[in-house]
C-alpha cells in the first residue's frame, strides 16, 4: 500500500536556503512516517514569482551545478519528492515541478496552463509519467487542474494518482470566494479520469494576501477523504489502497 504524503508549507520567497532547510525537516518527518512519496507546493524553492525580471533572477537551470548542490544536500534515504522550482533553460524560464529519487533528478514536469500573470513562462509540452512506492503518477501544476485534458493526459499515462502542485496567496478579495472552489474543481477532474489526486499547497499571509491551502486527497470519486487545517502549516500523509 503506497504511503504519499503533501507538505502544506509557508511561503518562502527569493530565499532557497530557508526553503530548503524548512523542506529537510518536512523530509525526515515524512521518512519517518514511511512515506514514499512527498509532494511540496508550486514555486516552493524560490516562492511563485510572477514579476519576470525576478523569476528570471532567481531561476534555476537543473543541470547547473548549483541545482546540483541542492540535490546533495537531500538525503537519499528520503522518499521520491515533487518539489515545486522556477527553471531556466536555453534562456527561457518554466514553472516546473522536479521529481527527485535518492537524491538524483530523475524528471520534471513543466506547468502547461498558464495563467495571465505567468505569460513570461514557457509551457510546458510533454507529460511524463514517475513511480514510487509501487503508484504510477503525473503531475498538474495549480491552474492546470481547471482543464480537463490536463487531467487525462496523466491518465493516459496509465497512472493511477494525480499530484497537483498549487500556490494559491492571492489577495484577499480573491482568496475569499476562491477558499471552498479548489477540491470541487479537482474533485470533477478525479470523476472524469479515475485517478487519485494529492494536492499540496502554501498557507499563510503577505500583506493583502492569504493563503488556505488546500493541502488534500481526494478519491476517484472525487470525495475529499484526507485534509489539513486551512490555517496552519502540516504534513498530510495517506495510505492509497
Amino acid at each position: 500500500m503506497p504511503r504519499i504524503a503533501a507538505a502544506q508549507t509557508p511561503e518562502f520567497r527569493e530565499d532557497v536556503d530557508a526553503a530548503l532547510a524548512y523542506a529537510l525537516t518536512v523530509i525526515a518527518e515524512a521518512t519517518t512516517q514511511g512515506a514514499d512519496l512527498l509532494v511540496f507546493p508550486e514555486g516552493y524553492l524560490q516562492g511563485y514569482l510572477t514579476d519576470e525580471p525576478l523569476a528570471r533572477r532567481h531561476a534555476l537551470n537543473l543541470t547547473s551545478p548549483e541545482f546540483e548542490a541542492i540535490l546533495t544536500r537531500l538525503p537519499t534515504t528520503a522518499p521520491t519528492l515533487v518539489l515545486g522550482l522556477i527553471e531556466e533553460e536555453g534562456g527561457r524560464v518554466f514553472n516546473t515541478a522536479a521529481v527527485i529519487a535518492h537524491g538524483e533528478l530523475v524528471g520534471r514536469y513543466r506547468k502547461t496552463h498558464l495563467l495571465a500573470g505567468e505569460a513570461f513562462f514557457g509551457p510546458g509540452t510533454d507529460c511524463p509519467a514517475f513511480e514510487a512506492g509501487g503508484v504510477r503518477f503525473g503531475i498538474n501544476i495549480c491552474y492546470d487542474t481547471n482543464f480537463p485534458d490536463a487531467a487525462q493526459a496523466v491518465a493516459d499515462t496509465g497512472a493511477t494518482l494525480l499530484v497537483c502542485c498549487a500556490n494559491n496567496m492571492m489577495r484577499r478579495a480573491n482568496a475569499e470566494p476562491w477558499r471552498d472552489r479548489h477540491n470541487p474543481i479537482r474533485g470533477e477532474r478525479c470523476r472524469e479520469t479515475g485517478l487519485w489526486l494529492i494536492s499540496a499547497d502554501v498557507t499563510g499571509q503577505r500583506g493583502e494576501r492569504v493563503a488556505w491551502g488546500p493541502t488534500a486527497v481526494l478519491n476517484p470519486q472525487g470525495e475529499v477523504v484526507a485534509q489539513l487545517p486551512l490555517d496552519q502549516p502540516g504534513l498530510l500523509v495517506f495510505d492509497m489502497p
